[in-house]
């Protein structure tokens, strides 16, 4: 490790995926496909929702919430892998860099809550359907989304403050296809323990906390549901959480399939791979989740088309 630290530096250089030159033509014309798929995708969610007043509910207003949140949190890490594949070219300056963590954090942590939030409509329209207007009324869900977005926002603030007050050699070579924080923290010259710490509590705060908070609210759920005497009751009333306990199995899933492997294994383009299912793959399939399985969307779909 060369000895020269500096607390400000020009560049790091993400290694992308792959080192293959005959690949990037390929994995170019992949990763664009799915972005301009995800970005169409939940434009036309958000774009259903609006213009359909029987989808003016505190479901629907969630998830065109979330689906702007996905063209986002995909926003802040596609674009730049296909301009660094096109333009031949591995770098990103110090600030970028700070600029794409911290928006990736504020988007990834946005999805969490939204989809927390999204659990707690569900559990209230299952298990006190007489009280769902009165509870989840307008003001409850503003407040909702805006205690949503001051959460991640501070939070995301919080992680750029901590790896400001980091100095860095120069060996700055990334392996990852964006500024991922623990990637980016491991290349500091400088004491990390504090970032650590601040990390695993962040992760405990911001994602175990709330995942345990939507297994309770479905325990709930299944419980009332289980409840319902009749099939038909039963039906209708798991088709409402359905496509969210599906978004909800997907996003969890991939990215605990990547901490998972990040932890069997110290091959960091491996997990940078892994890490695509999260980043890029879950964004694109949420939307589609939602128009199969929602009668409502499909309607809307119906409407916007003629």
């Amino acid at each position: 490790m060369v000895t020269e630290n500096q607390t400000h530096v020009p560049e790091f250089i993400l290694l992308g995926l792959s080192d293959d030159t005959e690949m990037q033509p390929l994995l170019f014309g992949i990763f664009l496909s799915m972005y301009l798929v995800t970005v169409f995708a939940n434009l036309l969610i958000i774009l259903a929702i609006i213009s359909d007043s029987h989808l003016h509910t505190p479901m629907y207003f969630f998830l065109s919430n979330l689906s702007f949140t996905d063209i986002c949190f995909t926003s802040t890490t596609v674009p730049k892998m296909l301009l660094n594949m096109q333009t031949e070219s591995k770098t990103i300056t110090y600030e970028n860099c700070l600029i794409q963590m911290y928006f990736f954090m504020l988007f990834s942590g946005l999805d969490i809550s939204l989809l927390t939030v999204m659990a707690y409509d569900r559990f209230v329209a299952i298990c006190h359907p007489l009280h769902y207007t009165v509870i989840m009324n307008p003001q409850v869900c503003g407040l909702l989304l805006l205690a949503s977005w001051l959460l991640s926002v501070l939070a995301s603030l919080l992680h750029d403050l901590m790896v400001l007050r980091l100095s860095f050699c120069t060996e700055l070579e990334i392996p990852h296809f964006f500024c991922e924080l623990n990637q980016v923290v491991r290349r500091a010259c400088s004491d990390t323990f504090l970032n650590d710490l601040v990390l695993y509590f962040a992760a405990g705060f911001l994602a175990v906390i709330p995942f345990t908070g939507i297994l309770y609210t479905y325990s709930k759920i299944i419980s009332s549901i289980l409840r319902i005497s009749t099939a038909e009751g039963k039906y209708k009333a798991f088709s409402t959480c359905g496509s969210h306990l599906s978004v909800v199995s997907l996003f969890y899933g991939t990215g605990l399939g990547v901490y998972l492997s990040s932890a069997a294994t110290q091959n960091s383009r491996a997990n940078a791979i892994a890490s695509v299912m999260y980043t890029v793959v879950t964004p694109m399939l949420n939307p589609f989740i939602y128009s199969l399985r929602s009668k409502d969307i499909k309607q809307a779909f119906k409407k916007i088309s003629r």
